[in-house]
């Protein structure tokens, strides 16, 4: 998975656990596994009450690890070719409205390093629809400020050009000076042990580069200052990133390519829209609709 794929660090952390688990459930070797072991496995992890996402991905798991040892001649049959795996109820997107958002950004108003920083984060999410993970890994080098483009690796490894707006040029282009000018604060460090990234884009004022956790904590932080209810993470910025575009008129393949979709079918998701938009549009379009009003 990790030569031939390009799956991330936390992908193999995860397919890995997986596995441990899985194998301490069946208590024996991968020659002597049957339908029956691979059936006791998923129920048991629905007993737990895991969600059913979380079931599907462990017996998604299985599957690809005894399909590769059927493709490399270890077993003979794959046992869990034949497991059904559990409907996963679908789940519309959480995006915010464009004065929502608006105001989110606008909190993260300021002066200073930290607020640069912030607003820089926020602005880039919303501009952008970058993952967290792929906006933790941007480097100052990979930020074209003439040709307002972002270089991002995404999953797989696969890197991609994306747009940036004025709004987040400016408030990157006001981040960077302040990035200069931040001095080396090596006592207020948290994580002594994380060597300095002089490449990372985002940082924090000991020179580290930003995690994921900590990128979250700040998305989380200005939803509340806002008071939005409801669960909002940077995945939220993004989904508000495709919503708002295909809102506007957006091609659905520009915004595969924008947000790095391997499939069409993921960004098809996107393809719910609010009713206000949906009754402007039957209203413009609908020959009898347009007749009664």
């Amino acid at each position: 998975m990790e030569v031939e794929r390009n799956a991330s660090p936390h992908t193999l952390r995860a397919y890995k656990n997986d596995l441990d688990e899985f194998f301490i459930f069946v208590k024996k070797g991968p020659e002597t596994i049957d339908l029956y072991d691979i059936r006791g496995f998923v129920a048991s992890q629905s007993k737990k009450g895991l969600a059913k996402s979380s079931v599907m991905r462990k017996l998604s798991t299985v599957k690809a690890f005894f399909k590769y040892l059927c493709s490399e001649g270890i077993v003979k049959a794959n046992p869990a070719r034949l497991v059904p795996s559990p409907k996963i109820p679908k789940h519309l997107p959480n995006f915010l409205s464009i004065d929502d958002t608006a105001t989110m950004i606008e909190k993260a108003t300021g002066i200073g390093f930290s607020a640069a920083r912030n607003k820089a984060i926020l602005e880039l999410f919303y501009s952008s629809g970058l993952r967290v993970s792929e906006l933790a890994g941007v480097n100052v080098e990979s930020i074209n400020i003439k040709q307002g483009m972002v270089k991002v690796r995404g999953k797989g490894k696969k890197e991609r050009l994306v747009p940036i707006g004025s709004h987040a040029l400016g408030a990157l282009k006001t981040y960077l000076v302040e990035r200069l000018l931040i001095k080396d604060d090596t006592r207020r460090s948290k994580t002594k042990n994380t060597p300095k990234d002089p490449e990372a884009l985002f940082i924090n004022t000991s020179r580290e580069r930003l995690t994921d956790r900590h990128i979250r904590r700040i998305v989380v932080k200005f939803a509340r200052l806002t008071g939005i209810e409801g669960a909002v993470g940077p995945h939220t910025l993004r989904h508000t990133f495709a919503t708002h575009l295909l809102q506007s008129g957006a091609d659905l393949r520009i915004i595969q390519e924008l947000l790095g979709h391997a499939s069409l079918s993921t960004t098809q998701k996107y393809t719910h829209l609010d009713i206000q938009h949906l009754m402007d549009v039957y209203e413009k379009c609908h020959p009898l609709a347009e007749s009664q009003k």
